[in-house]
Protein backbone atom coordinates (compact mmCIF):
# COMPACT_ATOMS: atom_id res chain seq x y z
CA UNK A 1 0.00 0.00 0.00
CA UNK A 2 1.30 3.65 -0.94
CA UNK A 3 1.00 5.93 1.36
CA UNK A 4 2.72 8.74 0.00
CA UNK A 5 0.47 11.10 -0.13
CA UNK A 6 2.24 13.82 -1.71
CA UNK A 7 2.75 12.17 -5.07
CA UNK A 8 -1.36 11.82 -4.95
CA UNK A 9 -3.49 14.07 -7.28
CA UNK A 10 -5.68 14.66 -4.58
CA UNK A 11 -7.80 18.26 -3.93
CA UNK A 12 -8.69 18.45 -0.64
CA UNK A 13 -9.20 21.83 -0.55
CA UNK A 14 -12.56 21.77 -3.55
CA UNK A 15 -14.76 20.83 -0.90
CA UNK A 16 -14.02 23.28 2.06
CA UNK A 17 -17.79 24.41 1.74
CA UNK A 18 -18.82 21.69 2.29
CA UNK A 19 -16.44 20.68 5.81
CA UNK A 20 -17.72 24.21 6.63
CA UNK A 21 -21.18 23.53 6.46
CA UNK A 22 -20.84 19.59 8.37
CA UNK A 23 -18.52 21.10 11.28
CA UNK A 24 -21.57 23.91 11.63
CA UNK A 25 -24.65 21.40 11.44
CA UNK A 26 -22.01 19.20 14.28
CA UNK A 27 -21.83 22.15 16.55
CA UNK A 28 -25.89 22.96 15.83
CA UNK A 29 -26.57 19.56 16.98
CA UNK A 30 -23.78 19.05 19.80
CA UNK A 31 -25.68 22.42 21.44
CA UNK A 32 -29.51 21.03 20.98
CA UNK A 33 -28.11 17.76 22.69
CA UNK A 34 -26.72 20.06 25.36
CA UNK A 35 -29.62 21.70 25.91
CA UNK A 36 -32.04 19.63 25.85
CA UNK A 37 -30.10 16.56 27.24
CA UNK A 38 -27.39 18.16 29.19
CA UNK A 39 -24.40 16.59 30.72
CA UNK A 40 -24.70 13.19 32.91
CA UNK A 41 -22.16 14.76 35.69
CA UNK A 42 -20.86 12.33 38.20
CA UNK A 43 -19.61 13.20 41.63
CA UNK A 44 -16.96 15.14 41.13
CA UNK A 45 -18.61 18.07 40.00
CA UNK A 46 -22.16 17.39 41.94
CA UNK A 47 -22.52 16.61 45.14
CA UNK A 48 -22.28 12.58 45.80
CA UNK A 49 -21.20 9.95 48.02
CA UNK A 50 -19.23 6.93 46.61
CA UNK A 51 -18.80 3.52 48.68
CA UNK A 52 -16.07 1.79 47.60
CA UNK A 53 -15.58 -2.42 48.25
CA UNK A 54 -14.02 -5.63 47.78
CA UNK A 55 -15.27 -9.18 47.78
CA UNK A 56 -13.33 -12.63 47.30
CA UNK A 57 -15.67 -13.65 44.87
CA UNK A 58 -16.71 -12.26 41.76
CA UNK A 59 -19.14 -9.44 42.22
CA UNK A 60 -22.75 -8.80 40.17
CA UNK A 61 -24.69 -5.68 39.83
CA UNK A 62 -27.43 -7.17 40.59
CA UNK A 63 -26.05 -9.05 43.78
CA UNK A 64 -24.81 -4.97 44.70
CA UNK A 65 -28.21 -3.63 44.28
CA UNK A 66 -29.68 -6.28 46.82
CA UNK A 67 -27.21 -6.10 49.15
CA UNK A 68 -28.12 -1.96 49.62
CA UNK A 69 -31.57 -2.93 49.57
CA UNK A 70 -31.28 -4.55 52.56
CA UNK A 71 -30.18 -0.83 54.30
CA UNK A 72 -32.79 0.60 52.38
CA UNK A 73 -30.32 2.35 49.73
CA UNK A 74 -30.75 2.41 45.94
CA UNK A 75 -27.44 3.65 44.07
CA UNK A 76 -27.25 5.54 41.36
CA UNK A 77 -24.35 3.87 39.79
CA UNK A 78 -22.42 0.68 40.15
CA UNK A 79 -18.72 0.43 38.82
CA UNK A 80 -17.50 -2.89 39.02
CA UNK A 81 -13.50 -3.37 38.73
CA UNK A 82 -10.51 -6.13 38.96
CA UNK A 83 -9.59 -9.05 37.28
CA UNK A 84 -12.69 -10.97 38.22
CA UNK A 85 -14.94 -8.19 39.21
CA UNK A 86 -14.09 -8.63 42.45
CA UNK A 87 -13.92 -4.84 43.30
CA UNK A 88 -16.99 -2.47 43.31
CA UNK A 89 -18.01 0.94 43.41
CA UNK A 90 -21.07 2.39 44.08
CA UNK A 91 -22.30 6.27 43.86
CA UNK A 92 -25.33 8.24 45.46
CA UNK A 93 -26.14 11.55 43.81
CA UNK A 94 -26.37 13.77 47.06
CA UNK A 95 -25.41 13.14 50.61
CA UNK A 96 -25.85 10.10 52.42
CA UNK A 97 -26.56 10.78 56.34
CA UNK A 98 -24.34 9.44 58.84
CA UNK A 99 -26.60 6.80 59.69
CA UNK A 100 -26.79 5.47 56.53
CA UNK A 101 -23.42 5.59 56.18
CA UNK A 102 -22.75 3.50 59.48
CA UNK A 103 -25.72 1.39 58.05
CA UNK A 104 -23.61 0.28 54.63
CA UNK A 105 -20.18 -0.43 56.81
CA UNK A 106 -21.76 -2.42 59.26
CA UNK A 107 -23.92 -4.47 56.53
CA UNK A 108 -21.05 -4.85 53.91
CA UNK A 109 -17.79 -5.54 56.76
CA UNK A 110 -20.66 -8.46 57.73
CA UNK A 111 -21.18 -9.59 54.17
CA UNK A 112 -17.88 -8.75 52.29
CA UNK A 113 -15.71 -9.18 55.66
CA UNK A 114 -14.14 -5.69 55.03
CA UNK A 115 -15.18 -2.13 56.02
CA UNK A 116 -16.51 0.18 52.59
CA UNK A 117 -14.93 2.63 51.94
CA UNK A 118 -17.03 5.57 52.18
CA UNK A 119 -16.31 9.27 50.65
CA UNK A 120 -18.44 12.12 50.35
CA UNK A 121 -18.10 15.18 47.80
CA UNK A 122 -19.96 18.45 48.98
CA UNK A 123 -21.83 21.13 46.90
CA UNK A 124 -19.15 23.50 47.58
CA UNK A 125 -16.25 20.91 46.45
CA UNK A 126 -18.57 19.77 43.22
CA UNK A 127 -18.54 23.82 41.87
CA UNK A 128 -14.89 24.40 42.40
CA UNK A 129 -13.72 20.77 40.63
CA UNK A 130 -16.31 21.97 37.94
CA UNK A 131 -14.69 26.00 37.88
CA UNK A 132 -11.00 24.93 38.10
CA UNK A 133 -11.73 22.44 34.78
CA UNK A 134 -13.12 25.49 33.05
CA UNK A 135 -10.43 27.28 34.16
CA UNK A 136 -7.49 24.40 32.83
CA UNK A 137 -9.22 24.03 29.70
CA UNK A 138 -9.30 27.58 29.16
CA UNK A 139 -5.96 28.50 30.07
CA UNK A 140 -5.08 25.59 28.03
CA UNK A 141 -6.56 27.15 25.05
CA UNK A 142 -5.27 31.08 26.02
CA UNK A 143 -1.81 29.73 25.87
CA UNK A 144 -1.96 27.85 22.47
CA UNK A 145 -3.27 31.09 21.00
CA UNK A 146 -0.67 33.18 22.67
CA UNK A 147 2.33 30.62 21.29
CA UNK A 148 0.96 29.81 18.17
CA UNK A 149 -0.10 33.55 17.48
CA UNK A 150 3.68 34.51 18.73
CA UNK A 151 5.33 31.57 16.92
CA UNK A 152 3.28 32.35 13.62
CA UNK A 153 0.75 34.68 13.28
CA UNK A 154 -2.50 35.37 14.39
CA UNK A 155 -4.44 33.90 11.89
CA UNK A 156 -2.89 30.31 12.69
CA UNK A 157 -3.51 31.25 16.45
CA UNK A 158 -7.39 31.94 15.74
CA UNK A 159 -7.82 28.65 13.52
CA UNK A 160 -6.48 26.68 15.70
CA UNK A 161 -8.06 27.56 18.65
CA UNK A 162 -11.54 27.16 16.33
CA UNK A 163 -10.21 23.62 15.46
CA UNK A 164 -9.74 22.71 19.22
CA UNK A 165 -12.96 24.63 20.88
CA UNK A 166 -14.47 22.09 17.94
CA UNK A 167 -13.24 19.13 18.89
CA UNK A 168 -13.36 19.53 23.03
CA UNK A 169 -17.26 20.39 21.89
CA UNK A 170 -17.72 17.27 19.89
CA UNK A 171 -16.39 15.19 22.53
CA UNK A 172 -18.74 16.89 25.15
CA UNK A 173 -21.66 16.78 22.47
CA UNK A 174 -21.56 13.35 21.85
CA UNK A 175 -20.79 12.33 25.57
CA UNK A 176 -24.44 14.16 25.92
CA UNK A 177 -25.70 12.40 23.57
CA UNK A 178 -24.78 8.95 25.33
CA UNK A 179 -25.16 10.35 28.52
CA UNK A 180 -21.66 9.30 29.83
CA UNK A 181 -20.55 10.00 32.96
CA UNK A 182 -18.38 13.05 33.31
CA UNK A 183 -15.92 13.09 35.75
CA UNK A 184 -12.36 14.28 36.70
CA UNK A 185 -10.87 11.54 34.20
CA UNK A 186 -13.01 13.05 31.54
CA UNK A 187 -11.26 16.53 31.75
CA UNK A 188 -7.93 14.92 31.66
CA UNK A 189 -9.21 13.06 28.46
CA UNK A 190 -10.05 16.55 26.94
CA UNK A 191 -7.01 18.36 27.58
CA UNK A 192 -5.41 15.53 26.15
CA UNK A 193 -7.16 15.54 22.62
CA UNK A 194 -6.72 19.36 22.85
CA UNK A 195 -2.83 18.49 22.95
CA UNK A 196 -2.96 15.52 20.22
CA UNK A 197 -4.97 18.14 17.91
CA UNK A 198 -3.03 21.39 18.62
CA UNK A 199 0.59 19.08 18.09
CA UNK A 200 -1.00 18.17 14.64
CA UNK A 201 -2.51 21.45 13.31
CA UNK A 202 1.36 23.11 14.27
CA UNK A 203 2.47 19.99 12.06
CA UNK A 204 0.34 20.93 9.51
CA UNK A 205 0.49 25.12 9.70
CA UNK A 206 4.55 25.30 9.65
CA UNK A 207 4.19 22.98 6.43
CA UNK A 208 2.28 25.85 4.74
CA UNK A 209 4.05 28.19 6.41
CA UNK A 210 7.26 26.95 4.87
CA UNK A 211 5.60 26.11 1.42
CA UNK A 212 3.76 29.61 1.20
CA UNK A 213 7.26 31.59 1.86
CA UNK A 214 8.79 29.70 -1.41
CA UNK A 215 6.29 31.43 -3.30
CA UNK A 216 7.66 35.32 -4.09
CA UNK A 217 3.72 36.65 -4.77
CA UNK A 218 0.13 34.59 -4.24
CA UNK A 219 -1.44 35.90 -7.57
CA UNK A 220 -4.78 34.20 -6.37
CA UNK A 221 -7.08 32.36 -4.31
CA UNK A 222 -6.09 29.23 -6.48
CA UNK A 223 -2.66 29.63 -6.02
CA UNK A 224 -2.89 30.06 -2.54
CA UNK A 225 -5.17 26.86 -2.18
CA UNK A 226 -2.72 24.90 -4.50
CA UNK A 227 -0.17 25.71 -1.36
CA UNK A 228 -2.36 24.65 1.31
CA UNK A 229 -3.25 21.13 -0.66
CA UNK A 230 -0.27 20.57 -1.60
CA UNK A 231 1.14 21.14 2.23
CA UNK A 232 -2.19 18.54 3.63
CA UNK A 233 -0.82 16.11 1.37
CA UNK A 234 2.74 16.56 2.43
CA UNK A 235 1.69 16.03 6.21
CA UNK A 236 -1.44 13.36 5.47
CA UNK A 237 0.66 10.75 5.72
CA UNK A 238 2.35 11.80 9.52
CA UNK A 239 -1.14 12.47 10.15
CA UNK A 240 -2.59 9.46 9.71
CA UNK A 241 0.24 7.51 10.95
CA UNK A 242 0.28 9.51 14.98
CA UNK A 243 -3.77 8.95 14.94
CA UNK A 244 -3.75 5.10 14.17
CA UNK A 245 -1.08 4.36 16.29
CA UNK A 246 -3.05 5.89 19.00
CA UNK A 247 -6.77 4.68 18.26
CA UNK A 248 -4.70 1.30 18.53
CA UNK A 249 -4.08 1.70 21.86
CA UNK A 250 -6.93 3.86 23.18
CA UNK A 251 -9.24 1.39 21.03
CA UNK A 252 -7.65 -1.58 22.89
CA UNK A 253 -8.42 0.02 26.23
CA UNK A 254 -12.03 1.19 25.47
CA UNK A 255 -12.83 -2.48 24.78
CA UNK A 256 -10.75 -3.89 27.25
CA UNK A 257 -9.97 -2.09 30.10
CA UNK A 258 -11.62 -1.47 33.29
CA UNK A 259 -15.03 0.51 33.57
CA UNK A 260 -13.23 2.60 35.46
CA UNK A 261 -11.30 4.11 32.71
CA UNK A 262 -13.33 3.44 29.43
CA UNK A 263 -15.02 6.77 29.35
CA UNK A 264 -11.42 7.89 29.35
CA UNK A 265 -10.63 5.65 26.49
CA UNK A 266 -13.93 6.60 24.60
CA UNK A 267 -12.97 10.09 24.67
CA UNK A 268 -9.64 10.15 23.74
CA UNK A 269 -11.10 8.04 20.79
CA UNK A 270 -13.63 10.52 19.80
CA UNK A 271 -11.64 13.07 20.25
CA UNK A 272 -8.15 11.59 18.02
CA UNK A 273 -10.74 11.35 14.93
CA UNK A 274 -12.27 14.63 15.60
CA UNK A 275 -8.56 16.33 15.76
CA UNK A 276 -7.35 14.88 12.43
CA UNK A 277 -10.62 15.81 10.84
CA UNK A 278 -10.41 19.03 11.96
CA UNK A 279 -6.85 19.79 11.85
CA UNK A 280 -6.55 18.45 7.93
CA UNK A 281 -10.44 19.69 6.85
CA UNK A 282 -11.30 22.76 8.94
CA UNK A 283 -8.53 24.43 10.25
CA UNK A 284 -6.52 24.64 7.16
CA UNK A 285 -9.01 25.46 5.33
CA UNK A 286 -10.35 28.73 7.48
CA UNK A 287 -6.95 30.06 7.67
CA UNK A 288 -6.86 29.75 3.58
CA UNK A 289 -10.08 31.52 3.49
CA UNK A 290 -9.46 34.25 5.89
CA UNK A 291 -5.92 34.61 4.88
CA UNK A 292 -6.61 35.41 1.23
CA UNK A 293 -9.15 38.33 2.45
CA UNK A 294 -6.17 39.70 4.17
CA UNK A 295 -4.22 39.43 0.89
CA UNK A 296 -6.77 40.93 -1.08
CA UNK A 297 -7.44 43.50 1.57
CA UNK A 298 -4.14 44.94 1.28
CA UNK A 299 -3.66 44.81 -2.59
CA UNK A 300 -7.01 46.86 -3.11
CA UNK A 301 -5.59 49.00 -0.64
CA UNK A 302 -4.66 52.95 -2.33
CA UNK A 303 -1.33 53.33 -3.07
CA UNK A 304 -0.53 56.05 -0.52
CA UNK A 305 -2.47 53.63 2.16
CA UNK A 306 -0.02 51.09 1.17
CA UNK A 307 3.02 53.76 1.37
CA UNK A 308 2.17 54.67 5.00
CA UNK A 309 2.40 50.87 6.00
Amino acid sequence: MDFNMAKKNIDLIKHRKKYFVFTIAVVLAGAILLSTMGLNLGIDFESGTRVDFMSEEPLTEEEIENEFAVVGLEPDDITLAGENNEQASAQFIGFLEEGEVTDIQGHFEDVFGSEPNVSTVSPQIGRELAINALIATGLAALGIVIYVAIRFEFLYGLAAITALLYDAFLVISVFSLLQLEINIPFIAAVLTVVGYSINDTIVTFDRIRENVKKEEEITSFDHLAGVVNNSLLQTLTRSLNTVITVLFAAVAIWLLGSEAITSFAFAIVIGMIAGTYSSLFFAAQLWLVWKYKVIEKERNKPVSEAEES
